[in-house]
């Protein structure tokens, strides 16, 4: 059931209609013992026959038709998703990751508009301004960059399905390389099938940009008041700017956080961000976060 239930889950994301021709598959198989393309092919189409051959729930029986693997699994999976509720409708999207990008674009009028931005960068004075009265300023911008660097991590590697985007790319390599062999064989049946297939993984890789960009509004939620209140210190009359402020790893001193660094890019954003970026790397590898496809 452990390999079961993700691979039924993933079938669920492409729609209705997979589950409904698996649960098809399975009767036909648990009637007869096997299932073939010709017992099925009236009720569901040949992509998704193809996406279940793929999707490794359908296995070949030594030429004798296909079988399901571990049908009790697939049917338990199915009837756990017939049960789950509707409210993932726009490929995983839930009422708390709309309400999350929703707050995600009124927090962005804060950079632009003084108003929010003082009020969000008085909020989050409440938590920090007792730490910026205890710790310098550049160790502050630290030990906030990994707490970013280390939230937005963590929710990447649990919002996002990295094995079922590994497993993509690999469908679709193959769809490439059996598109090639059948142009060669001047097989047109074999080409149309796998147009079919083609156009449905497709439609899955605009789901796919969907679901990465998820895990995004729930990070700049959490990224962007940090970010403002930092900015809201450099700027504004609670923070001593004096000189020198820090000596930057290849800048050397800087007079003020305000000073530019790199083109227009000020001393507290490239500090910022050279914390964040080395820091990021260091978590990841110490907390196994894997943020890159993988195949399951």
């Amino acid at each position: 059931m452990a390999r079961t239930a993700p691979k039924v889950e993933r079938l669920a994301d492409d729609g209705e209609a997979m589950t409904d021709a698996l649960g098809e598959v399975l009767d036909v198989a648990e009637e007869k013992g096997t299932v073939t393309w010709s017992d099925v092919s009236d009720d569901i189409t040949s992509g998704e026959w193809g996406r279940l051959i793929e999707s490794g729930l359908l296995v070949d029986a030594d030429g004798d038709g296909f079988v399901v693997e571990d049908p009790e699994a697939v049917r338990e999976a199915l009837e756990d998703t017939d049960a789950a509720p509707e409210e993932d409708d726009d490929e995983g999207w839930s009422q708390w990751d709309k309400l999350a990008a929703l707050g995600t674009v009124g927090l962005f009028a804060g950079y632009s508009i003084n108003s929010i931005r003082d009020a969000i960068g008085g909020t989050i004075d409440i938590a920090l301004g007792p730490l910026a009265e205890i710790l310098p300023f550049y160790v502050l911008i630290l030990v906030l960059a990994v707490f970013t660097g280390a939230t937005s991590s963590i929710l990447q590697d649990n919002m996002m399905d990295m094995s079922g985007m590994g497993d993509h790319q690999a469908k679709m390599e193959a769809i490439k390389e059996r598109r090639k062999e059948a142009k060669e064989r001047d097989d047109e049946e074999a080409l149309e099938r796998i147009e079919e297939e083609q156009m449905e993984l497709m439609t899955d890789q605009l789901g796919m940009f969907k679901q990465q960009f998820r895990p995004m509004v729930w990070i700049m939620l959490i990224n962007i008041p940090v970010f403002l209140w930092i900015y809201w210190m450099v700027f504004g009359p609670g923070l001593s700017i004096g000189s020198p402020v820090i000596t930057l790893p290849l800048f050397g001193d800087v007079e003020t956080w305000r000073q530019g660094l790199v083109g227009p890019m000020q001393a507290w954003i490239v500090w910022y961000f050279l914390c964040s970026l080395s820091f990021t790397q260091v978590i990841r590898k110490a907390l196994n976060v894997q943020t890159t496809p993988t195949a399951s």
